[in-house]
């Protein structure tokens, strides 16, 4: 067995997606949540949920950013 320093883990690149693309519609950016959430151990219902409640797409973007800006950038 090996045991490494905390300091030699490397951090997996963040997911790009294109705003202006298919990728950036509403519809594409919840299929990444339930991506995203297994592996973090969110519940997508909830997400998904306050996504759809937003007011409108950039407060659809900001609930999403809330919840994956540290995984996931975003280009418009």
């Amino acid at each position: 067995m090996t045991i490494k320093s905390i300091k030699e883990r490397k951090l997996p690149d963040k997911i790009e997606i294109d705003l202006t693309g298919p990728d950036g519609n509403a519809f594409a950016l919840m299929g990444y949540v339930r991506k995203l959430t297994k592996p973090l151990g969110l519940d997508h219902k909830k997400i998904i949920e306050e996504m759809m409640g937003a007011e409108d797409y950039d407060a659809l973007l900001e609930v999403f950013e809330s919840y994956f800006g540290e995984y996931v950038v975003l280009f418009r």
